[in-house]
């Protein structure tokens, strides 16, 4: 009986373990996203870098991450900017064509979540 129970433990804590995963975004490099942007384009992506060319007012705006690999644009909508230099890990979703403030980018981040 006790070894059916211990079997039975941790046979759920693994079935939650892969459920924790599964709505966790996916951590890519930059030149992995600019490489193939329709990869990741409307699903949840991960980067960090450093963050430059950052302009905005009023929580909305739009900054460069820099990570080593290459560069992307991020759209921030309601999540203010980082100052130029800092530290920065961004979610979002991977998107083309945006245009803001009157100017079109190829691919953009557009951030979906608060930054850490």
């Amino acid at each position: 009986m006790a070894i059916r129970i211990t079997r039975l433990l941790i046979a759920v804590t693994i079935m939650l373990g892969v459920l924790s995963l599964v709505g966790c975004p996916t951590h890519a490099s930059i030149a992995d996203i600019t490489r193939d942007p329709g990869k990741f384009a409307g699903k949840e992506v991960t980067i960090s870098g450093q963050a430059s060319n950052t302009f905005g007012g009023f929580g909305n705006g739009l900054f460069q991450v820099d990570d080593g690999t290459g560069r992307i644009w991020v759209l921030s909508q309601n999540f203010g900017v980082p100052g130029n230099d800092s530290k920065v890990s961004v979610t979002g979703q991977v998107q083309q064509g945006v245009s803001f403030a009157g100017k079109s980018y190829g691919v953009v981040l557009r951030q979906t979540k608060a930054r850490d």
